[in-house]
């Protein structure tokens, strides 16, 4: 395992600056996944990483050993690509064993790393079919043992799931956590999906324009977003302008145009009077016919999709119209008309910059 470091990484195409002044530390044995809006500079990244791109600036480190300007080749790196980039005309095994014929690798150690790497991702009985034999999801399988055969010093991702069926890509996403961590390989994987990061990352980094704005655990980057960006990015959620009442510690009171709520502080230079943005995700609110303490507005139900499970609500209060979720949905038919209360809890309330 070996860790990732990233100082002061500039990359440029002609006057577009791709890359600004990036700072990143990824951990040995990390599942690290980079996420963002096209063009923010996520692939860009992982293409400097893996020696497809030299920077203009700044430094890229595998452990100890600087490879900014190191040939792809040489820094021995596992790739996965959003196709498969299978050769159609060679059977699954001898796929696999490409690289180690490059490198020149012994037959009788090649073939056993080869059976290896098949049984590792459930493909060893398939080894001597063609590409085209198989599925989709068969064929990333044979795209990742391809990738972990050569024993890389880390694996790097690009979108490698988009070109599969739902069902598929939570089978994939289950199946590549699972042989990173076996395999004990440091893994950077860049997506544009977000319940795809939420669901396997160990910790993730959202991009804009070059920048890197947050760092941190799913849960931490969901719950407690620094900016609206991450907060719009990563999921749904409500934003509503305010102004800053009191303040104490990381809990402050806000006034809005529905009323006013407590919530958690998560960004900087917050001050008393200073305009700001409450968000709150679509879960957490509740719906009740009583008005419940805590932070509660009322309002009515407008447009309503039941969806069995859940139901997705337009929540009409004040001139302003929230989304929520309700989970076990109990108010789509006969309270469609009726006013109702819509509560959340403070720790669900984000208080962030205007």
């Amino acid at each position: 395992m070996i860790s990732i470091r990233i100082e002061q990484l500039t990359k440029r195409f002609g006057t577009t600056t791709a890359l600004k002044q990036l700072d990143l530390e990824i951990k040995p044995g990390e599942l690290f996944f980079l996420l963002g809006p096209s063009g923010c500079g996520k692939t860009t990244l992982l293409r400097s990483i893996a020696g497809f791109y030299i920077p203009e600036e700044g430094r890229i480190l595998f452990g100890e050993d600087d490879v900014t300007r190191l040939e792809p080749h040489k820094r021995n790196t596992g790739m996965m690509f959003q196709s498969y980039a299978l050769w159609p005309h060679l059977s699954v095994a001898e796929n696999v064993a490409f690289g180690l014929e490059e490198r020149k690798v012994p037959r009788a150690e090649l073939d056993r790393r080869v059976s290896e790497a098949l049984a590792s991702v459930q493909m060893k009985q398939y080894a001597e079919r063609k590409p085209n034999q198989l599925s989709g999801g068969q064929q990333q399988r044979v795209a990742l043992a391809r990738a972990l055969v050569i024993r890389p010093r880390c694996l790097l991702l690009d979108e490698p799931l988009s070109n599969l069926d739902a069902k598929l890509r939570s089978e994939m996403r289950t199946e590549i956590r699972r042989v990173c961590k076996e395999f004990k390989l440091t893994a950077i994987y860049v997506t544009h999906d977000q319940k795809e990061a939420l669901a396997i990352a160990d910790r993730m980094a959202i991009m804009e324009s070059g920048h890197i704005l947050q760092v941190g655990a799913p849960k931490e980057v969901y719950r407690r977003p620094v900016n609206k960006v991450v907060a719009n990015f990563i999921g749904e959620t409500n934003f509503i302008p305010g102004t800053v009442l009191s303040l104490q510690d990381n809990r402050t009171v806000v006034e809005t145009a529905i009323g006013r709520f407590e919530g958690v502080v998560c960004a900087s230079g917050i001050k008393v009077a200073a305009a700001v943005t409450l968000s709150i995700r679509p879960e957490c609110w509740r719906l009740s016919a009583a008005q419940p303490a805590g932070n509660a507005v009322r309002g009515k139900i407008g447009v309503s999709n039941y969806l069995g499970e859940v139901a997705q609500h337009d929540f009409v209060t004040g001139g302003l119209t929230l989304k929520v979720l309700e989970l076990n949905p109990r108010f789509h038919e006969d309270l469609g008309h009726a006013d109702l209360f819509a509560s959340v809890d403070a720790d669900d309330v984000v208080v962030l910059g205007a």
